[in-house]
């Protein structure tokens, strides 16, 4: 298939990984810093292929992981309430708020439809209209345009029974929480290619120029991500900092103007918790002012919100890096895809889910000599 088999090509990969080997002489931490590249890594087994000074960190590139818990139980108290149709992608349903999820509010009774776009939920409620229809808006970059143009739709067409709950973060600002943090262990980066395919590149060369890290745009498919750690590696063999595009065949440096703008019509960049890490300043988005009566916590009042997270859930340590999935002592035992403790193990990006499907589950490295999946 073409512009796919091309990107896991193993005689490729090997000339990649020849070069990385060949590049490195002292130890490097790296972070991707998107969800599908750490399943991407796991499932061929890139972390275990690079030379041993290469470390790959999992970042909180999980939309679904990182929304707060605060956000999740209010949707289950308006998806509880009467008259509600409350519409979500699939991958929320599991996700576990205070003692319930949205599958339960469902069983009990509750009209939760599974949706594959926020014009789906702009269409029922169209055609409903003596309920009042919620979409659940979440994720980074990449899925807040069309949730943007979704609303700004509802208010030209005087849709007023839509609302949306709003849970849109953006990631430059927790790249540099990261490296903020007391903790940080992160030398560069590998950035989401998706993301900057509609915000280009223009915050990052600060980042990198503060911090002192490398900042490496990167793909999803194994050569990309092996290109983006080649370049990563030799700026810092180099002593570099710089914004490197390693995918320019989905992203311009512009990003995409018409999604940007919509954007900044419908959202005010905001505060926003992260679920795991807490607030970070300036992280999210929420409806600006003009578009206030499509917002469903404005909407519905939700106030009085009591979270609890389980105690023996260390999901918060997976999404700053400094843990991974296995070496939770929960994982695999208390924590699986049917009974989880956090979003991390049944979000379809999130890094437990990954070292459970792919069968990560002890601390013995694979041999580094070993022949690429790919």
């Amino acid at each position: 298939m073409k512009y796919i088999d091309e990107f896991q090509d193993p005689d490729l990969a090997r000339r990649l990984l020849d070069e990385i080997h060949a590049t490195v002489t002292r130890p490097w931490a790296l972070m991707e810093v998107c969800g599908g590249q750490t399943h991407s890594i796991i499932r061929h087994g890139i972390d275990q292929l690079l030379p041993e000074e290469v470390e790959l960190i999992h970042g909180p590139g999980c939309p679904v992981c990182v929304t707060p818990l605060e956000v999740i139980d209010k949707a289950l108290e308006i998806a509880s309430r009467p008259g509600v149709i409350f519409c979500s992608f699939g991958d929320m349903l599991r996700v576990p708020g205070t003692g319930r999820d949205l599958f339960q509010v469902k069983g009990a009774g509750g009209d939760v439809r599974v949706v594959y776009s926020p014009l789906d939920a702009l269409r029922i409620a169209q055609d409903n209209p003596d309920r009042e229809v919620v979409f659940f808006g979440i994720g980074f970059e990449t899925t807040a345009p069309p949730n943007a143009m979704t609303v700004h739709q509802a208010r030209r067409l005087g849709i007023r029974n839509f609302s949306m709950l709003v849970s849109h973060v953006r990631v430059p600002p927790a790249i540099e929480a990261i490296m903020r943090s007391p903790s940080c262990r992160v030398q560069g980066f590998l950035a989401a290619g998706h993301v900057c395919s509609v915000m280009g590149v223009d915050e990052y060369p600060d980042l990198a120029e503060r911090f002192r890290v490398p900042i490496v745009v990167t793909g999803f498919e194994p050569l990309d991500i092996l290109e983006g750690v080649r370049r990563t590696v030799a700026q810092l063999e180099r002593g570099e900092h710089r914004v490197d595009n390693a995918y320019p065949r989905a992203v311009r440096a512009e990003g995409n103007p018409a999604a940007k703008a919509m954007l900044e019509d419908v959202f005010e960049v905001a505060d926003r918790a992260w679920r795991g890490i807490g607030v970070i300043p300036d992280s999210g988005w929420r409806l600006s002012p003009k578009y206030r009566d499509h917002d469903a916590e404005h909407r519905f009042s939700v106030e009085g919100i009591r979270t609890r997270e389980p105690a023996e859930c260390r999901s918060g340590e997976v999404l700053q890096g400094l843990l991974k999935p296995h070496e939770c002592e929960a994982f695999g035992t208390l924590c699986t895809p049917r009974t989880p403790l956090g979003a991390t193990m049944v979000s379809s990006e999130g890094a437990c889910a990954a070292y459970y499907l792919y069968r990560r589950l002890d601390l013995t490295p694979a041999s580094r000599e070993a022949t690429p999946v790919v």
